[in-house]
């Protein structure tokens, strides 16, 4: 059945009317995955020497224990990411004497053939045979081997789980990457412990008793299991509906009920967010952004220069208006027609995404006030940057959604995905990376730099204030782009 399977789905993509589209895709795809490997090769084959510059008071075989469950965070976190889930068109075999069991083993199967199973292989092995085989003994080497590839497809299914069951409720996704980053977080920003003393308890005594190795195996085994089990309770489409349907997802939102005909647009906005992939990414890397302090205000070269702040303020508190605004009609391209024919006010439209993207920085502006730590200014910083995304950026975002025509598939992830981006995007990062530096800079240059933060938050207040006049200006500018921006949405 398997074979029948693959030359079914061959099939299907030979007959797709997007197949020439695709096999470019899948080529240039091909050349990026063949870059990668090529130079983790070159990684994996010169571990050693890596390993002994960088921990050069450490035994290399310490060192190498104590990084494979770093990687294996890495790669979990990766594969949430990037990693699409593999699909079979299982409704024209429903109905025919076809086990469940081979279908739903045909799904589990193929989602091995995943170029982050093939990393281990290619990255750990060549350590392993180089410098533990002649070291610690083969018995040892192969225990290591079976160890890494088993954590591997124990990431590999893990993963697969809790994007399935993320399309179920959106909530399971963000609590997961939620999840890591507070375990990432604990090592490297608050030190409450050590991930590669953790590393090395188990694999440095993997060395000493290789039987430790059918640990991961049976890891590996149980979130195959549980894969294999949950697939198969949900195969029928009407059991998923049953499920989505007795299952009270967090779809009302009390608070939003004293903001009337807006709050529940704003509602079907957080529920169009939750659950489909591509506005999902966008929301899960403006959480990530949170973090993004942490790599210049911890950076002793950036410590004498306020510019950074300005810089990483901005991209903190309004990156989720950056990155989910200059889509803002791609995302209801699939029934934007239906939208243009609705009792719904465009005006009120635009006034709930700005009640959307209000929320959503204010919410960012507090996940950040922690970088008081670094200083009290930095917080003023970030709160002045808050200002002017709602008063500047925000503007600036909506008037270059009017101008991108291009439909976005909500399905899709958003690895490698460029549906919806073009020229647009390009020219929008422009007036978002310069216009705060065209006015503090001169002042910063002058040592006025609080003149100069002064300023900019008065423009962005005075934004702020102004909200009706430019909504009403961004709505007239719309309708003069209306019937090419629904043209563009109908070519799919």
């Amino acid at each position: 059945m398997i074979s029948i399977f693959l030359r079914h789905e061959l099939k299907a993509f030979w007959r797709s009317k997007n197949t020439g589209k695709s096999i470019g895709v899948r080529i240039f795809m091909g050349v990026i995955i063949f870059l990668l490997l090529g130079e983790i090769s070159a990684i994996g084959i010169f571990m050693d020497k890596f390993l002994a510059w960088k921990f050069p008071n450490s035994d290399i075989i310490v060192s190498f224990c104590g990084i494979i469950l770093l990687y294996l965070i890495f790669d979990l976190i990766s594969r949430m990411q990037l990693q699409e889930l593999p699909t079979l068109r299982v409704q024209p075999y429903l109905h025919l004497p076809v086990r469940k069991n081979v279908i739903v083993g045909y799904l589990a199967f193929t989602a091995l053939f995943s170029f982050f199973n093939f990393w281990p292989f290619i990255l750990f092995f060549p350590f392993i045979i180089k410098i533990i085989g002649p070291n610690a003994g083969w018995g040892a080497a192969s225990a290591f081997m079976i160890a890494v590839v088993s954590i591997a497809i124990f990431n590999n299914y893990l993963a697969l789980y809790i994007k399935r069951k993320a399309n179920l409720n959106g909530w399971v996704f963000l609590i997961s990457t939620a999840v890591l980053a507070l375990l990432t977080a604990g090592d490297f920003a608050w030190h409450l412990y050590d991930i590669r003393g953790i590393s090395y308890s188990f694999f440095g005594n993997l060395l000493k008793y290789p039987v430790l190795a059918v640990v991961p195996v049976a890891m590996a085994a149980a979130m195959y299991t549980l894969n294999f089990i949950y697939l198969k309770q949900n195969l029928y489409l009407e059991e998923l509906s049953r499920k989505k349907a007795s299952y009270k997802t967090s779809t009302e939102y009390p608070i939003l009920n004293r903001f009337g005909a807006l709050g529940d647009q704003v509602a079907n906005e957080i529920k169009l967010i939750l659950r489909n992939k591509r506005p999902r990414s966008a929301f899960i890397m403006s959480s990530v952004f949170l973090f993004y302090g942490l790599i210049f205000y911890k950076n002793p070269a950036f410590t004498h220069f306020e510019w950074p702040k300005v810089f990483v303020g901005m991209f903190m508190t309004g990156f989720f208006i950056i990155s989910y605004g200059q889509f803002l009609y791609s995302w209801q391209a699939a029934h934007f027609d239906g939208l243009m024919v609705s009792k719904v006010s465009f005006k009120d439209f635009l006034k709930a995404k700005f009640l959307l993207f209000t929320a959503v920085a204010t919410c960012a502006l507090l996940l950040t006030t922690p970088y008081a730590y670094f200083g009290w200014r930095t917080v003023l910083v970030h709160f002045i940057m808050y200002l002017w995304n709602l008063g500047v950026n925000i503007y600036i975002v909506l008037y270059f959604a009017n101008r991108n025509a291009r439909r976005i598939d909500l399905s899709k992830g958003a690895s490698f995905n460029w549906e919806g981006v073009g020229a647009t995007q390009m020219l929008l990062s422009f007036p978002l990376m310069f216009a705060p530096y065209l006015i503090y800079i001169p002042f910063s240059l002058l040592h006025l730099a609080n003149v100069g933060l002064a300023v900019m938050a008065l423009i962005g207040i005075a934004g702020i204030l102004s909200r009706n006049f430019w909504i009403e200006k961004l709505v007239q500018d719309f309708y003069n782009r209306k019937y090419t921006i629904t043209e563009g949405f109908r070519n799919k």
